[in-house]
């Protein structure tokens, strides 16, 4: 199958495993904290990837470890800490709504530190995409008034990771094989992520709590499928289509997570899915020049 119908359906399935992650977390935050749940996405995803990926670590020139490293930090390590922290206070659907301002970071810092030409449109786009974030934030603040919506500011910190770290992959790891890059990316944050796990106490705690236990199955399936199996195709989709498109992603991610929160109970105004679609409005400006 020829790379332009490929990465449509690299976007379908990504939609889809990702758009799901955020209900998982939010089910694992109820038996771990967020140190442990981050702490644990990595160590499991990291066991995954290297039954399957340690042979591909030689396809990786010693030259470019540097941007593996960088591509760790910005792609993997800091934002699941971020959004497990965001979440302990925010919904996940509201979450995902949030997560939306990753193109529009790819196309800032791209434009920024990595020579990517812009339209005004894209500008324009940033700009609303901005606007939709604020009316979001300021909205489920009113609506929940019970949560913090200053932890909103941790999901954009994750945001700008991530859009950092698809710049880095095109531009300098998109010759290297998918699975080298992410299997490379946990080598590095793997030793991290244990000693925090470690420092927490888990293994002292699951073996008897039941409450830890079912939560660490949520973990299990959000590492297996939303990190180890996702970010391999992910990589891929960014090196056989641009940055922009890959992580427009975040177009159709919401409404597989605002479906999973409303089954779980979750509840959302007027106003927050009106910022919602102001933020994919923008998404949508940003990425049209990709799209011609």
């Amino acid at each position: 199958m020829d790379d332009a119908k490929l990465k449509w359906i690299y976007l379908a399935l990504l939609s889809l495993i990702w758009g799901s992650s955020f209900i998982l977390i939010d089910q694992a935050m109820k038996g771990l904290s967020f140190v442990q749940v981050g702490a644990l996405r990595i160590t499991v995803t990291a066991f995954f990837l290297f039954s399957v990926g340690l042979n591909t670590i030689k396809l990786i020139k010693k030259s470019q470890w540097k941007w593996i490293f960088w591509t760790a930090m910005a792609g993997s390590l800091f934002p699941v800490f971020l959004f497990a922290l965001a979440q302990e206070q925010l919904d996940s659907a509201v979450a995902s709504m949030l997560n939306s301002l990753t193109p529009l970071n790819t196309l800032v810092f791209g434009m920024l530190l990595f020579g990517v030409t812009v339209s005004k449109k894209q500008i324009l786009g940033v700009l609303i995409g901005l606007v939709g974030a604020l009316v979001l934030i300021i909205a489920g603040a009113n609506f929940h008034e019970s949560q913090n919506y200053w932890y909103s500011v941790f999901i954009v910190m994750a945001t700008i990771g991530y859009g950092l770290n698809v710049n880095m992959i095109k531009k300098y790891l998109n010759d290297v094989n998918a699975l080298a890059i992410v299997t490379g990316n946990f080598i590095i944050i793997i030793i991290p992520a244990l000693v925090i796990l470690i420092s927490t106490g888990f293994f002292n705690q699951i073996l008897a709590n039941e409450e830890m236990q079912e939560a660490l199955s949520y973990v299990v399936i959000s590492s297996f499928f939303g990190t180890a199996i996702a970010k391999v195709i992910y990589s891929r989709l960014v090196q056989i289509s641009s940055p922009v498109f890959a992580s427009s992603v975040t177009y159709t991610m919401p409404i597989v997570a605002i479906f999973w929160g409303v089954f779980a109970g979750e509840k959302l105004s007027v106003y927050q899915i009106l910022g919602g679609i102001i933020i994919l409005f923008g998404v949508y400006l940003v990425n049209k020049k990709s799209r011609k």
